[in-house]
């Protein structure tokens, strides 16, 4: 996976979205990672494998 600085990806944002548009990319500061920045796609992909496949939650109670 790729990585940038913070200052990198603040002075090239543009670049950072075609990069990320690619495959994920850290982004570091202080040389530590921060945050990942990836495709929204991507997002939505690993979103729905962690989603539950069925709703168990319980349900409420209704008090009168």
């Amino acid at each position: 996976m790729r990585s940038i600085t913070s200052a990198d990806a603040k002075n090239n944002f543009g670049e950072l979205i075609d990069l990320a548009r690619a495959a994920p990319v850290i982004v570091t500061k202080y040389n530590r990672p921060v945050v990942v920045v990836m495709a929204a796609e991507e997002y939505e992909r690993l979103k729905a494998l962690e989603a539950p496949k069925h709703s168990a939650r319980p349900a409420q109670s209704r008090r009168g």
